[in-house]
C-alpha cells in the first residue's frame, strides 16, 4: 500500500444528504459519485487528491437485485443457494441460462442483456466451495498481484493505490434502513494486463468488502470516472477496459463450506464486440474459482492452514496484550485509591492501550 485515504465526514455527510434525489449510476452504468475522500498530503503527490464515491444505497441495491445470494445476507438471512429465491428478479434483469452443471466447480452460469441500457452482458457465476470461509483470501484472488497470478496469465499489475480509511463510512452506512454489513476494505485500485492477442488494457476501480455478522462477505467494485483519470499512475496510458458492476457474495453453508455468487459486466474496450470477449471472460473467472476450490481445500499444511494458525497465533496475543493491560490498570488503581497525592503520568504524559 502506498498511502492511506481519509475521509472528512462531515463532507460525506453533507454530500449524501444533497444527493439522495439524485441518480448515482449515469446512462454509461458507472458510478456518478456523490461524496468525496480527500487523500491524506504526502509532499511527492499533489495536494488536494480526491477520490469519488458512489451512491452506496443504489450500488447494493443493484447488488442485491441481480444477486439473490446477496439479497439473502442483506436481509440478515443464513444460508446459501438452497435458501434464495431465484423467482424474485430485479425488473431489468431477464436471465438466459448459460451452463448448468452441478458437478462442476462453476456449476452455473447465467447472463442478462441489455443490463443498466449496456450492450455488454451482466455475468453471474455460482460455485460452491469446501473449506472456511475467509474474505479477505478471497478478494486477495482479486488484489494481490501474487495471486492473481496463480490463476490469470494476462495479469500484469495489480495494486492498491487509495487504501480509504473504513471508520467514516460506516458511521454514515450506519444512518441507513439497509444492512450493508461493516465496511473491512475500501480503495481504489489499478490493473493492467499484459500483451496478448490484443493490446494492453487497464483499469481504475475503486472496490470494497462488506463483512456480516453470520460470517458472510460481499465484495463489490466499480469503475471510476473519467474525471478521476488523474488518479492513474503515471506512464504509458492503455485501453481502458470499464467494470460497470462487480460483486462477489460469499455466504457460509456451514463450518467447512461456503457458496459464491459473482457478477460481472466488463466492458474490455477498443471496440471489440461482446460476442468475442465475453467467452474469455467466462473462461478466466472459471479459472479464478479451480484456483479458489484448490486453495481453500488444500487442507491441513496447505497455505490456508499456515494463514489460519498465524491469524490464531495474533489472537492469542492481542488477548494475552489486552490481559496485562487490564492488570496494570487495576495495579494503578489501586495505587491511587492508597496515595491519593501519587500519580503515575503527570499533565504531559499518557498511556496508549491497543483497543
Amino acid at each position: 500500500m502506498t498511502a492511506h485515504a481519509t475521509i472528512s465526514l462531515s463532507t460525506v455527510l453533507c454530500a449524501c444528504l444533497a444527493a439522495r434525489g439524485a441518480v448515482a449510476f449515469s446512462a454509461g452504468g458507472t458510478a456518478r459519485a456523490i461524496s468525496r475522500a480527500p487523500v491524506a498530503t504526502k509532499p511527492e503527490w499533489q495536494s488536494g487528491v480526491e477520490v469519488e464515491l458512489p451512491d452506496m444505497e443504489l450500488l447494493f441495491d443493484r447488488i442485491g437485485g441481480a444477486s439473490p445470494l446477496a439479497k439473502l445476507v442483506m436481509e440478515g438471512n443464513a444460508g446459501g443457494f438452497e435458501a434464495i429465491d431465484d423467482s424474485a428478479n430485479h425488473p431489468e434483469l431477464k436471465w438466459k441460462k448459460v451452463e448448468a452443471n452441478e458437478r462442476r466447480t462453476v456449476h452455473r452460469i447465467d447472463k442478462a442483456d441489455k443490463y443498466q441500457g449496456l450492450k455488454i452482458p451482466l455475468l453471474r457465476f455460482r460455485s460452491s466451495i469446501q473449506g472456511p470461509l475467509v474474505g479477505e483470501l478471497f478478494s486477495n484472488f482479486i488484489m494481490d498481484v501474487d495471486e492473481r497470478k496463480k490463476w490469470d496469465d494476462q495479469v500484469a499489475k495489480v495494486e492498491e493505490m487509495y487504501p480509504i480509511e473504513v471508520g467514516p463510512v460506516n458511521t454514515l452506512l450506519c444512518e441507513h434502513d439497509k444492512d450493508f454489513g461493516t465496511c473491512t476494505k475500501l480503495g481504489v485500485g489499478y490493473t493492467q494486463t499484459k500483451q496478448g492477442i490484443i493490446s494492453p488494457r487497464e483499469q481504475l476501480t475503486l472496490a470494497g468488502m462488506h463483512e456480516y455478522p453470520n460470517g458472510a462477505t460481499i465484495l463489490w467494485g466499480t469503475e471510476l470516472e473519467e474525471s478521476q483519470n488523474h488518479l492513474l499512475p503515471d506512464g504509458q496510458r492503455h485501453t481502458r477496459a470499464k467494470s460497470h458492476l462487480f460483486a462477489a457474495t460469499l455466504a457460509p453453508t456451514g463450518p467447512d463450506s461456503f457458496d459464491v455468487e459473482y457478477l460481472l459486466q466488463m466492458e474490455v474496450g477498443g471496440g471489440l464486440p461482446h460476442f468475442m470477449t465475453t467467452p474469455a471472460l467466462t473462461d478466466t473467472v472459471k479459472k479464478m474459482f479451480e484456483h479458489a476450490k484448490t486453495y481453500f481445500g488444500g487442507g491441513e499444511g496447505s497455505e490456508l492452514d499456515m494463514y489460519l494458525k498465524a491469524k490464531q497465533q495474533e489472537q492469542y496475543a492481542d488477548i494475552e496484550a489486552l490481559s496485562m493491560d487490564a492488570e496494570f490498570l487495576d495495579e494503578v488503581d489501586l495505587s491511587q485509591a492508597h496515595t491519593p497525592h501519587h500519580h503515575v503520568m503527570n499533565d504531559n504524559e499518557s498511556l496508549l492501550f491497543t483497543p
